[in-house]
């Protein structure tokens, strides 16, 4: 039997070393001498991990309750106005089906009569067509696909399949609605249609809402390694998506999704540290800063940005985020450890260690 052993260099050993003991050090001042006041920021006891940002309007929970409560009594009008309302706001009108296939989710029966009772209505039948492709990948799981049993690998292509004939049905009452489209690209990745395949779907999106959020996002899953694309192709795309995205638009959030998608699939990569990468994390920022402060989308990309700026070594541009989110830590990347709190707080610890001296005359 042959042993293999491995000399690891004496000075990469103790620059290893040398590193992890900074690290250590700087967790150590994070938690003992850091005092988040000094940097602008919260303080510890404030530190919420409830959510990602501040709560949605009373008036505005209420309103979808009000939805929801008539949709399970059996009323589906209320539901169909409520999408009606969004008009052409296509990222809206998309966050409200959400909102309706979740409520379908507990019971669909509305959605049954509503369809019945409306058999050309686009809006329900996106909706059913979103429904199933719901239904397909709670059947898959979020395993890898050998990990799925093969009964229901079958299942999930079938309703996939019903889900893209349902989208194309759905499209063709309302040509210019993009949310049929939505549907098709999601269904068009579980299905694993090729590249060619996939951007004539695509082609037919961005005619229809060149800038949609939940639709670029779903086509970053398509691109990247996991499923049909690269990292190479996924970074491209997710780059395209910062130079595109217009004022007002979270669309930019994108690169971080990439990124981020990057991070979690291989937890000892590096952030990219070219000057390019470093100027397109800079454009996102700046692209941020003009979406609207109540746009539930933001609080979640500011934590990534935050996070993505620390990995870069970017700690002034990444403490300026977490003054910018204030005591909210319920979101990705902290909600994945043990202790969100505690896990926000060393980042933020660190970013201040890292950028300086506090600034005369912060304050949370």
């Amino acid at each position: 039997m042959t042993i293999f052993l491995t000399v690891v260099p004496a000075a990469l050993l103790a620059w290893l070393i040398g590193r992890r003991l900074g690290r250590a050090r700087l967790a150590n001042w994070a938690r003992d001498r850091f005092d988040p006041a000094e940097y602008g920021l919260v303080p510890r006891d404030r530190l919420d991990a409830r959510r990602a940002g501040p709560a949605i309007p009373l008036r505005q929970y209420q309103e979808m309750q009000a939805i929801a409560d008539a949709a399970w009594e059996g009323d589906w009008r209320p539901a169909a106005a409520y999408l009606e309302a969004a008009g052409q706001d296509w990222d809206e009108r998309w966050t409200r089906l959400e909102l309706l296939q979740e409520i379908a989710r507990s019971e669909d029966a509305w959605l049954v009569d509503w369809r019945a009772a409306r058999p050309k209505d686009s809006d329900a039948a996106t909706l059913h067509a979103q429904h199933l492709l719901h239904q397909a990948w709670e059947i898959r799981g979020t395993g890898d696909a050998n990990e799925v049993p093969a009964e229901r690998m079958a299942r999930f292509g079938e309703l996939l399949t019903a889900a893209m004939a349902a989208a194309r049905e759905a499209s063709e009452p309302a040509p210019g609605d993009p949310g049929p489209w939505v549907v098709m690209i999601t269904a068009a990745r579980g299905l694993r249609y090729s590249p060619e395949q996939f951007r004539a779907l695509w082609e037919g999106l961005v005619e229809r809402a060149p800038h949609h959020y939940a639709g670029h996002w779903q086509a970053l899953q398509y691109w990247c390694a996991e499923w049909s694309g690269s990292d190479r192709l996924m970074l491209e795309f997710a780059e395209r998506a910062v130079r595109s995205a217009p004022a007002g638009s979270p669309l930019a959030g994108m690169y971080l999704h990439a990124l981020y998608e990057l991070t979690t699939r291989s937890p000892r990569s590096a952030v990219p540290s070219s000057r390019k990468a470093g100027n397109l994390l800079a454009d996102v920022a700046r692209s941020l800063d003009q979406v609207p402060a109540d746009d539930e989308r933001l609080p979640p990309l500011r934590h990534l940005l935050a996070h993505l700026l620390g990995r870069a070594g970017r700690y002034d541009a990444a403490l300026e985020q977490f003054r910018l989110l204030g005591p909210w830590c319920g979101a990705e990347p902290w909600i994945r450890e043990k202790d969100p709190v505690a896990a926000f707080d060393l980042a933020r610890g660190i970013a201040a260690k890292k950028a300086g001296p506090a600034r005369p005359g912060t304050s949370p």
